[in-house]
């Protein structure tokens, strides 16, 4: 059930320690983790889509 925790981006920011600037410059080259639009604008990410980009990114270093 963990799996389905949503992230705000500035806890998405924190962990992956990027500035905002950084992370949306990451996002624009579609490289960034899955990010989710709720109905009131706010952005979330969920925790397995988090994981699934850490992951990623450790297969491609």
């Amino acid at each position: 059930m963990a799996s389905t925790k949503m992230l705000k981006l500035p806890e998405v920011l924190e962990e992956i320690d990027m500035s905002r600037a950084a992370f949306y410059r990451m996002r624009a080259r579609g490289k960034a983790p899955r990010l989710l639009k709720l109905p009131n604008g706010q952005l979330r990410c969920r925790r397995a889509d988090l994981d699934a980009w850490w992951s990623s990114m450790e297969d491609a270093a």
